[in-house]
């Protein structure tokens, strides 16, 4: 039985559609949804934003900016439960993407977790995005369920 679904999302195309499927997956079997993004720190090149590259001429962390743009990604996401009448949690953590995605799988109790096949740092990819890749072949007992673009 399935009372409880992760739900990773970076914002992407994909990414929406496997929350609306999730969504419609929960309300079918009563779970709930737990929606993450996950700031991936290895994709951090710079510590911040030059102010003469900023519209506004502000020094703006990196990593802040990316948890502004996951909270919006997360309300998004949110919205789309409550249409659906779906519980849902947001959660953001920081790290590598697969690792931190399966251990929030486990710390809550996940009995599937629902990802887009391709997400935005995996646009070139032909076969299936990385995060996706990895999440697959983890050693987890979670199911998987990849929604495809």
């Amino acid at each position: 039985m399935i009372s409880k679904i992760l739900v990773p999302t970076d914002g992407s195309e994909t990414a929406r559609k496997a929350v609306e499927y999730a969504a419609g997956l929960a309300k079918q079997t009563n779970a709930a949804v737990i929606l993450l993004s996950v700031i991936d720190r290895s994709a951090l090149v710079a510590q911040t934003i030059p102010a003469e590259s900023s519209l506004t001429h502000l020094v703006q962390p990196v990593e802040e900016y990316l948890e502004k743009a996951a909270a919006v990604y997360l309300e998004q996401a949110k919205k789309v439960c409550k249409k659906n009448g779906i519980k849902a949690a947001k959660v953001i953590r920081s790290g590598h993407p697969v690792e931190e995605i399966i251990n929030e799988a486990e710390k809550s109790g996940a009995d599937l977790i629902v990802i887009g096949s391709h997400g935005r740092s995996a646009i070139a990819s032909a076969v299936l995005g990385s995060v996706t890749f990895g999440i697959i072949h983890k050693d987890t007992k979670i199911p998987v369920l990849v929604v495809r673009r």
